[in-house]
């Protein structure tokens, strides 16, 4: 339980307009309240990127949100405004259940899937109304910087990162836009043909969420990012791409539940061969580690890969500690069990793992026990020549605490966009679950906040995700052409050297 590191796929729901009851100010201040202590005692990560005065700051501003009664998806939106502010990947806030099941009905979702490139909201579907390729400059009087910033809150990030949010806001724009604005009937929508600086007005019919998913599933970009957003069924591959170079692809870090899981021995059994390969041909002088579409997974995969391309002994992290070792406010705590003598059988089973791995007492803080750090030795078939690491905002939790690893500790070339974990550390390892009483809204995160192992690099920023060597964006004609913009980059690299 306490090693897992869960894998960020935020699903935001989507809603009937009906659902317009206002919940007094008095619940849903108490609520706020229950809110702000449960994070505050239990999340170790609270303060990790924001001050306790910033901390209070929206709070103030929460409160100051709700002095009438308002309806449950306006409170939540505050919730989320605070979460997100928070700066943590694994920070997720659902709406009831039930309330997540009454799904928005008739033709209300903007029709097609968008795509950012370079910043500019780039429509990634073809169709008859507005074509594939164009600029999108605002939909019903609305500017796309606008839009943008207002879909920030729906998909969380560590630290102060937003390139993450490209990911959510590419699978979900349609549903944020209806959260956001409302169910519409059309939409107006300013945009400019590719390369064409005139700015045309198309209305266009809203459609059904049934399509929308239909249209999503047809996007132009979708041979170069159904990973980041479907099912992965190639989860890790290796092959010799030239006679200088080998590429190796693990696309996440989901392989078994532990280190004695049949999946991840049969990955360790893989990872020895192939690099037992690389050790034993001279000519292979470099190596291409892709994870771009990486968004996490469980112990040991993650440590146990970085094994095979460092030269020195390392550790998961340079320190680690949570907030308390017996849980706070049992009484909203969500359990996986539903009788009351298992649930409080799970949470003393919970408890004692804490007990166990966090033990000494500091300012408040209960920090990890070295035996659960152990100082590791790099595999005796490590690789020896030129690491180039391709990453991209998808990389999240223990993709990039292994991404970190790779860019701090050793000669590793990074390629591609900022991830949005983060480089110096996260706030992971063990999610725990609350229920706010009046209005059932629920709220996730991860109590174990960890310093990963890396050191300080000029390119390094505290409170973003690894920052790369060298940037490099799909342009807009790769877009169209659905070129791999990043890996060719590398490849020419690796010529030129």
């Amino acid at each position: 339980m306490l090693k897992l590191k869960v894998i960020l796929f935020l699903v935001f729901p989507f809603f009937i307009n009906a659902q317009n009851e206002k919940i007094s100010a008095e619940k849903l201040k108490q609520d706020l309240t229950i809110f702000k202590e449960i994070r505050e005692k239990a999340n170790s990560g609270v303060y990790k990127y924001r001050t306790k005065k910033q901390i209070d700051s929206i709070y103030s501003w929460a409160f100051s949100q709700i002095i009438q009664p308002k309806s449950l998806l306006d409170f939540y939106k505050v919730i989320l405004k605070i979460t997100d502010f928070e700066g943590s990947l694994h920070n997720d806030t659902t709406l009831p259940d039930d309330f997540q099941e009454k799904i928005s009905s008739g033709n209300v979702f903007f029709p097609y899937p968008v795509k950012l490139i370079k910043n500019r909201l780039i429509l990634n579907f073809e169709n008859f109304q507005i074509p594939l390729g164009s600029q999108i400059h605002s939909i019903n009087g609305i500017k796309s910087a606008e839009i943008l910033k207002s879909f920030y809150k729906y998909y969380t990030t560590d630290g102060y990162n937003l390139s993450g949010k490209s990911i959510g806001i590419g699978s979900s724009f349609g549903k944020y836009f209806e959260m956001e604005y409302g169910s519409q009937k059309k939409f107006s929508v300013e945009y400019s043909l590719p390369n064409k600086p005139q700015k045309i007005k198309k209305t266009i019919d809203a459609v059904s969420d049934k399509i929308r998913k239909e249209n999503f599933k047809k996007r132009q970009s979708i041979p170069i990012d159904s990973l980041q957003y479907g099912k992965i069924k190639d989860k890790y591959s290796f092959k010799i791409i030239s006679p200088n170079t080998a590429l190796f692809t693990i696309n996440t870090f989901a392989i078994g539940r532990n280190a004695k899981d049949k999946k991840h021995l049969a990955y360790k059994k893989y990872l020895d061969s192939c690099f037992q390969s690389l050790s034993g041909n001279s000519q292979i002088k470099n190596l291409i580690v892709d994870v771009r579409n990486n968004g996490g997974g469980t112990d040991p995969n993650d440590i146990l890969t970085f094994s095979y391309l460092t030269q020195k002994p390392y550790r998961e992290n340079s320190l680690a500690y949570v907030n308390f070792q017996e849980i706070p406010f049992p009484e909203y705590l969500v359990y996986e069990e539903t009788e009351p003598q298992k649930q409080l059988e799970e949470r003393k089973d919970f408890e004692d793992e804490l007990k166990e791995e966090f033990t000494k007492l500091e300012n408040g803080k209960y920090f990890q026990d070295e035996k659960f750090n152990e100082l590791l030795q790099p595999n005796k078939n490590s690789f020896k020549g030129q690491i180039y690491l391709l990453i991209s905002p998808r990389i999240a939790s223990a993709g990039s605490l292994f991404g970190s690893l790779v860019a701090g500790n050793t000669n590793a070339i990074t390629i591609g966009e900022e991830t949005m974990g983060g480089y110096f550390g996260h706030n992971g390892h063990t999610p725990i679950e609350y229920e706010l009483p009046n209005t059932r809204i629920k709220t996730q995160f991860s109590i174990v906040n960890l310093d990963q192992d890396v050191p300080k690099k000029p390119n390094q920023i505290f409170g973003r995700g690894i920052i790369p060597d060298h940037e490099v964006q799909q342009t807009y004609e790769d877009f169209m052409q659905n070129k791999d913009t990043q890996f060719e980059y590398t490849l020419k690299l690796i010529d030129q050297k």
